[in-house]
């Protein structure tokens, strides 16, 4: 755990160091939980969203995108139940006077007796070498058979209790469990409480004629009231999606690990409108096709895992999270929901309008249901920024900080650098500049000895670095060098464009799926 809480924050440390993230209004202490994206990390949250954007809407025939205003009319979130039913279980410690989620305390209480079945797992891997069967370990030892007893009881009482708002017994559990303050050991809470999460603001000239609105909660609304809109005008045939990015805001009480839980924060959501019945085949397929996206980024079939809810919402028939090794365990990345008819039946009574499709083959109308995918973009940043960073031993005896970001979404894809400034190495190194920023995001970089602009570069996260030296003058050559190997290779000036394309070109990475 230790090891884990260090890389951590080495990450956090990099992220700010390297021009990637930084903390909300920094030079007046900041505000918690609120984060901003420097000059590098604006580039990767939005290749980031592009390349979702691509293989979700562009690559889709029957999937468009709408972009809905963050201002709904007030009653679209009692249609939703999030006046009603958008709470988190707050618990509060009376010796330090620190606010918890409790769901939290429960799961990261879970978290680390998973840590001690790693722990377990990797002892045995030492022991048996090549001929160790992991499955087999982990359905037959004792004491991880135990260790995952506990967890799936606790989490089913946890999952029990929060769906039929037994809140005492949510309690009892952290109480049984032993679980203590985090930050001083103390065992003394409150009792748990339900605390809405949303955002609440007016709108109006005047105090006395405001209407009280919410920022968003969520994304999936705007689509819900688009519906009919974006099917008629369209002219949509089921099954069909209709996606969306955009920011969200909850009022987190307990906000924390980073960028991974934040106030205002942004989503990558579709809603996918299906005929009633189908929706388990559906549910099967964006499982599947969901978790292709991610595997194609090449970060590790190891770092994903499917978890199926233990509580449904009310109005789910199906759910379940892709979630991903990050630094501090396992946590949800993407949630796959079948939604049934709830949300277009719940805005037809609220308002009183038909949200329904005639589907001709069928010869009738009725309310479709809805398969949603719904990823966390601040979380798929966090995820690639984690993954990404490594400290690597070198055949010299020397470190570097390497920041392994896949190349399609690398911030700047090529680093120019003539080698010394002048002998007019540097007049060349501007004009290939010129030429390849048409297609790409690429940096000029003459300052220091080319090792150190090879560091500086590596720990940025660009794919390429191309320099200029003498042989350039001589017959329009220069060195390419590939951050990931080191390797490099004398290639033509005019082959550069073909050459960062092919490995930076989305089709490249998507063709993977």
């Amino acid at each position: 755990m230790i090891q884990q809480e260090d890389q951590f924050k080495k990450v956090i440390s990099h992220a700010k160091e390297y021009g990637y993230v930084f903390q909300s209004s920094e030079i007046y202490d900041g505000l918690s939980a609120v984060y901003d994206y420097g000059q590098n990390g604006v580039e990767l949250k939005k290749n980031i969203r592009d390349y979702w954007w691509r293989a979700m809407v562009q690559m889709h025939d029957n999937i468009v995108g709408v972009d809905a205003a963050i201002f709904m009319h007030p009653t679209t979130w009692k249609a939703s139940g999030h006046v009603d039913a958008f709470n988190d279980p707050l618990i509060d410690n009376k010796d330090s006077k620190k606010r918890y989620r409790a769901d939290v305390l429960i799961e990261d209480y879970c978290a680390k007796i998973e840590a001690k079945i790693d722990k377990e797992i990797e002892k045995a891997r030492k022991r048996f070498g090549e001929s160790f069967d992991e499955a087999q370990y982990r359905s037959t030892n004792p004491r991880v058979l135990g260790y995952q007893e506990k967890i799936d009881g606790t989490l089913k009482r946890m999952a029990r209790s929060l769906e039929t708002e037994d809140l005492a017994d949510v309690k009892a559990l952290i109480e049984e469990l032993e679980i203590a303050d985090p930050l001083t050991g103390s065992r003394n809470w409150t009792d748990v409480k339900q605390f809405n999460l949303m955002f609440g603001t007016k709108l109006g000239a005047s105090a006395e004629n405001a209407m009280d609105l919410y920022l968003r909660p969520e994304t999936a609304q705007g689509i819900f009231v688009n519906f009919l809109n974006v099917q008629k005008t369209g002219r949509l045939k089921i099954p069909f999606g209709i996606a969306q990015t955009g920011k969200a805001f909850r009022n987190e009480i307990v906000a924390r690990q980073f960028i991974f839980r934040m106030r205002e924060f942004e989503q990558m959501e579709m809603q996918f409108f299906i005929k009633p019945g189908t929706q388990q085949k559906w549910y099967e397929h964006w499982k599947e096709t969901r978790l292709k996206w991610h595997l194609s980024l090449g970060m590790g079939a190891e770092n994903y895992r499917f978890h199926d809810h233990e509580k449904l919402a009310h109005y789910a028939d199906a759910a379940c999270d892709i979630e991903f090794k990050f630094p501090f365990g396992f946590k949800e990345l993407e949630g796959i929901h079948s939604r049934t008819d709830f949300d277009l039946s719940q805005h037809e009574e609220y308002s009183g309008k038909k949200l329904q499709y005639y589907d001709n083959e069928e010869n009738k109308s009725y309310v479709p249901y809805v398969l949603e995918t719904s990823i966390g973009l601040d979380r798929m940043f966090l995820a690639v920024l984690s993954n990404s960073l490594v400290e690597e031993e070198l055949d010299n005896n020397t470190t570097r900080t390497v920041l392994r970001i896949p190349a399609v979404l690398a911030p700047t894809k090529a680093a120019v650098l003539p080698l010394i400034k002048r002998d007019g190495l540097p007049e060349i190194a501007q004009k290939i500049v010129d030429d390849l920023k048409w297609d790409f995001n690429v940096d000029y970089d003459e300052k220091d000895a080319v090792g150190r602009r090879y560091r500086r570069q590596d720990a940025a996260g660009t794919p390429f670095c191309i320099t200029v030296d003498h042989e350039t003058l001589e017959n329009n050559t220069v060195t390419i060098r590939h951050r990931d190997s080191m390797e490099q290779e004398r290639v033509p000036i005019q082959s550069l464009k073909e050459l960062i394309k092919k490995q930076t070109d989305v089709k490249h990475w998507l063709m993977k799926m």
